[in-house]
């Protein structure tokens, strides 16, 4: 049984919680389906709203196929990791903005 599945099947229980919604969403991302991935990270984010690492994934999710939706993410992640304290997170999801925003329009 793959990580998903086991992650399905709990969440098919009734076990919702953000960090298992942020484990299936890496867990598609890795297996590059970004669209399921950016739907459980969102799931993440309703559930807390201060989880800076899945601001971080979601951008990653949305990267190739919504830039600004990337952008908008990563600006909520460094708000979030900042309120925080999470220093590390946001400086990677600075970088990752920058580089967004040096890629230009797709």
């Amino acid at each position: 049984m793959s990580m998903i599945e086991r992650f399905e099947a709990m969440l098919a229980a009734g076990k919702d919680g953000a960090l298992l919604r942020f484990g299936l969403g890496s867990e598609y991302l890795k297996a590059g389906d970004a669209g399921r991935a950016a739907v459980h990270l969102r799931g993440a984010l309703a559930l807390d709203p201060g989880y800076s690492a899945a601001w971080k994934l979601l951008g990653k999710a949305l990267e190739k196929t919504d830039p600004g939706a990337a952008a908008e993410a990563w600006r909520q992640g460094i708000a979030a990791a900042a309120a925080k304290g999470d220093k590390q997170a946001a400086r990677e999801m600075e970088v990752f903005l920058r580089r967004l925003g040096r890629a230009g329009p797709a």
